[in-house]
């Protein structure tokens, strides 16, 4: 009889509190209850299974996912954003949107912001709206190319640093040069210098993760070099990814040293002194490069789509039970 009288009385606090919406505090005094002990039955209620709660909506997932992340990565943070429709263009502003909010987050007086460019990071700048003004520097961390917002630097350099209400600092350099020696030339300038060396000294690093296929991707939109000869040398190299122009491969290894000798930027290494290393990334042509990336733990934060974070996960997973 008591195990009966129970049973109704954890009945009647379930179809209460979690179909009326009642308090636990009103609960216990309709029922002449303590508090506490409304909690108590309530713990006892889901122990035995008699509660299952079941949360409807598109975010579910892709908290999953950050957490599986950060489990078989060495990423400090991880951001996964619903792959809502197929609409590439909408998925990028997404990214925009979702790494400006993050960046803010991130966030200090006194901080210097190095940048690298790419389309991700261009739907960053239009996107973010901060509620105050902050005391900031930001740099590019490469240099540029004329032409396009996402390739211009200094041009996504100054409208971050306006927006936020901080100070630019310009890097009047291309990213390429046609020879090392040209590249050692173009380091010798003072200015190019001194910039180069202030973005080493970024607490934040912003940066797209780029493809190096197919050739309409940025970073053929980046080089000087013929993009047949530019092709050759991925293919032969095996690279999948590039950070800063510095091109990798699937397995994390920097690849094409004699490229990387023509670029005019901060290096991958020089990532991993900076703090806060934030990558973004979106649509199905990333997979690879986000999967060499995290390989070659070039980066500590990742903000990527649904898509792209399934299927580098399913990557690990598979390599992992080869091991």
């Amino acid at each position: 009889m008591e195990d009966y009288k129970t049973a109704r009385l954890i009945n009647s606090i379930l179809t209460q509190y979690y179909l009326e919406g009642k308090r636990q505090a009103d609960i216990a005094q309709d029922l002449n209850l303590s508090t506490p002990k409304v909690n108590r039955l309530l713990k006892q209620a889901r122990d035995q299974g008699l509660v299952e709660i079941k949360i409807h909506t598109p975010y579910l997932n892709s908290f999953e996912l950050e957490k599986r992340l950060l489990a078989v990565t060495g990423l400090r943070d991880a951001v996964v954003v619903p792959t809502l429709t197929a609409d590439t263009s909408s998925t990028l502003q997404t990214i925009g949107s979702v790494g400006a909010d993050y960046l803010l987050g991130q966030l200090r007086d006194g901080d210097i912001i190095c940048m690298g460019g790419g389309r991700t990071v261009e739907a960053l700048v239009q996107a973010i709206q901060p509620e105050r003004t902050y005391d900031v520097q930001v740099a590019p961390a490469i240099g540029g190319v004329q032409g396009m917002y996402h390739t211009n630097l200094n041009y996504l350099v100054a409208e971050l640093a306006r927006k936020l209400g901080g100070q630019a600092h310009q890097l009047h350099a291309p990213a390429f040069v046609d020879s090392p020696e040209e590249r050692e030339a173009v380091l010798g300038l003072r200015q190019v210098g001194e910039i180069l060396a202030l973005a080493r000294q970024a607490r934040i690093a912003l940066v797209g993760i780029g493809a190096v296929t197919p050739i309409s991707s940025s970073y053929f939109q980046f080089t000087s070099l013929d993009t047949n000869d530019m092709t050759e040398i991925v293919e032969r190299e095996q690279g999948v990814g590039e950070i800063l122009a510095h091109i990798y491969t699937a397995d994390g290894r920097l690849c094409a040293p004699d490229y990387a000798r023509r670029v005019v930027a901060l290096s991958p290494e020089d990532l991993k002194n900076i703090p806060v290393t934030i990558g973004l990334a979106a649509t199905e042509s990333k997979i690879l490069p986000v999967y060499g990336m995290l390989k070659g733990r070039f980066l500590n934060r990742l903000i990527t789509d649904e898509e792209v974070a399934t299927q580098v996960l399913a990557k690990f997973e598979k390599e992992s039970s080869r091991a």
